[in-house]
C-alpha cells in the first residue's frame, strides 16, 4: 500500500517515519521524501491511528490527488538539490517529468 506524506522534507523525517511504521508493527518496502510503501494493507483504525502519529511528529497523511502531486514535485526539487554529486545537465522541467 503506498502512503503520502506531507512535509518530508529530510533524512530525518525519513527515521520518524520508519520509527512510527515500527512502532505499529507495519512493514515498509521503501520509505522516500513523501512517500512510503508498506506491505499490509491498513484498517480505518490504523489509518487513523498513522494520521495520529505522524501528525504528533508534524506531519501529514495526504490522500486528495493535487497535494500528492503538489508534495512529490517539492519532494523531487529537494532531492535533486540536496542530493546531486554534480550539478544537474538537465533542465528543471526535464527532470521533473522523467521522475
Amino acid at each position: 500500500m503506498k502512503l503520502y506524506i506531507k512535509y518530508m522534507v529530510s533524512n530525518r523525517c525519513k527515521i520518524m517515519v520508519k520509527d512510527v511504521l515500527k512502532g505499529m508493527g507495519l512493514h515498509f518496502i521503501m520509505v522516500n521524501l513523501g512517500e512510503v510503501d508498506i506491505m499490509e494493507n491498513l484498517s480505518p483504525v490504523q489509518l487513523q491511528i498513522l494520521k495520529q502519529e505522524l501528525s504528533d511528529i508534524g506531519l501529514e497523511l495526504m490522500d486528495d490527488k493535487k497535494s500528492v502531486l503538489i508534495e512529490r514535485v517539492k519532494s523531487l526539487i529537494i532531492d535533486m538539490v540536496h542530493n546531486s554529486e554534480e550539478m544537474i545537465k538537465t533542465n528543471v522541467s526535464d527532470y521533473l517529468s522523467k521522475n
